[in-house]
């Protein structure tokens, strides 16, 4: 199995290399027989080399945030997608390096025509070398072990992923330890989920002992421990969670660059909210925003401002109701502003003022933290810092991902924070933009007085 794996990532790395080598040298052509020439000095090896390393530089770094090089690990459309806003967003950067360069904003025509070589080569490439992967590397044949009865919805996912994953066998704890380990013997993969504690830990040590290759899912207290760090005070190791997942600098500098851009945003999108407040204005004459009472960081209450997508007095009962798929509430313009998220725009105040960041855990109603609290205690830690506009949950979500996992999703992004993560998140954002599910409402109303799901 490792000599597989090898062959597997060298095919991976080859397919990314040949990917990377095509894009450059038609940005290069570019650069050289044209752009360079309208250079006030002309560029030659040791500048065409320095250019060329911004733009790879630039080109991976932006194809690792997206997904745009992850061919055969990912759906072929989902690679191309990611590899389109890839070439777009780098060759935005060359772009502005060339303008720089030529002191003046030089014809953009060459380098469309580039842009559009570098798209018809990685589709071509992308859909080519993806079959050939699916062809030669099969799924992994995976044992599932478990407990309880959640098993068929984790199933369900599973399906989804027939590219990765082959559920080849099961069997339940429940069985007994010896059954177990002797069907684990009998496969190379094996998936724990939703095993205690206590049962987890012998499974998940015969299976490391045994070289198995084990996918886990993690328990809120695991994904805690990611953020520990390593104490060595005397000769038994030690890990340290603070209680304070984020560190007075962090927490000064992730406040400054909220204020800094959403007053560049709030200048640059003005044009865009004036016409949305008049069309919504214009359209059943009722307000323009919508107010609703959420929680933030230490369960503090503010009132979220965003453009009114909904009928006037949708929750007229005075009980929240989750938006759904093809939800009547929902106006003409609010349908047009949801499917484009021009209505979160005025949340660039409530980042303004404080009550938000741009990244971090969705804000939540105050009536579903009480009812998630219920079942889920943990759900309070989530809002140790500011909720986000944007967020790892809202990302690697959906708008209809259960609670429970949404929580785990949140908890690791507060025990992982770094400023990259953050930049890396919000430049995720815009490729999110454009995808459908993470803006889909669920497939039935849910309102506070049933279980909830995720705030509207």
């Amino acid at each position: 199995m490792g000599r597989k794996d090898a062959v597997r990532r060298l095919y991976i790395l080859g397919v990314c290399a040949v990917m990377v080598i095509v894009n450059v040298a038609l940005i290069f052509y570019v650069l050289n027989h044209v752009y360079n020439l309208g250079f006030r000095t002309q560029l030659y090896l040791r500048g065409h080399i320095f250019v060329l390393a911004f733009y790879t530089g630039v080109f991976l770094f932006l194809g690792n945030v997206f997904g745009g090089l992850l061919v055969g690990f990912r759906r072929t459309g989902e690679v191309i997608f990611s590899c389109l806003f890839t070439i777009i967003f780098s060759s935005v950067f060359f772009y502005l390096i060339t303008a720089m360069l030529s002191y003046r904003f030089p014809t953009p025509l060459p380098l469309l025509a580039a842009v559009a070589g570098q798209m018809i080569f990685s589709f071509a490439w992308i859909s080519v070398t993806g079959e050939v992967f699916r062809k030669i590397f099969k799924p992994y044949d995976v044992l599932l072990v478990f407990r309880g009865n959640s098993i068929r919805g984790f199933i369900e996912k599973l399906s989804t992923r027939r590219d990765q994953f082959n559920v080849v066998g099961k069997i339940s704890t429940e069985e007994g330890l010896d059954r177990v380990y002797s069907m684990i013997d009998k496969h190379d993969t094996v998936m724990l989920w939703d095993i205690p504690g206590v049962q987890r830990n012998k499974i998940f040590k015969y299976c490391y002992k045994n070289s198995k290759r084990i996918y886990v899912m993690p328990k809120i207290s695991d994904i805690i421990l990611t953020g520990s760090e390593p104490v060595h005070l005397f000769d038994t190791p030690l890990l340290l969670i603070e209680g304070s997942p984020l560190q007075y600098e962090e927490r000064v500098i992730k406040r400054l660059m909220d204020i800094v851009l959403s007053l560049v945003l709030i200048v640059l999108t003005s044009p865009i909210m004036l016409v949305t407040a008049a069309a919504i204005k214009l359209s059943d004459s009722g307000p323009v925003f919508y107010r609703q009472v959420r929680c933030t960081k230490g369960k503090k209450e503010f009132k979220i401002c965003k453009f009114r997508s909904m009928v006037v007095d949708a929750e007229s009962k005075g009980v929240a109701v989750l938006a759904s798929v093809d939800d009547p509430r929902i106006t003409p313009v609010g349908r047009v502003i949801r499917s484009l998220r021009i209505d979160e725009l005025p949340q660039l105040f409530n980042v303004l003022k404080g009550d938000m960041s741009f990244v971090g855990p969705r804000p939540e109603r105050p009536e579903f933290i009480k009812k998630y609290e219920e079942t889920m205690p943990e759900f309070e830690y989530r809002m140790k810092i500011r909720s986000g506009i944007t967020g790892y949950a809202q990302l690697y979500g959906k708008y209809n991902t259960l609670p429970y996992d949404k929580l785990k999703l949140d908890l690791y992004y507060i025990e992982q924070y770094s400023l990259w993560l953050d930049i890396k998140l919000m430049i995720l954002t815009c490729k999110i933009l454009f995808t459908k599910e993470s803006t889909e409402g669920t497939k039935q109303r849910i309102s506070a007085a049933k279980e909830p799901g995720d705030g509207a």
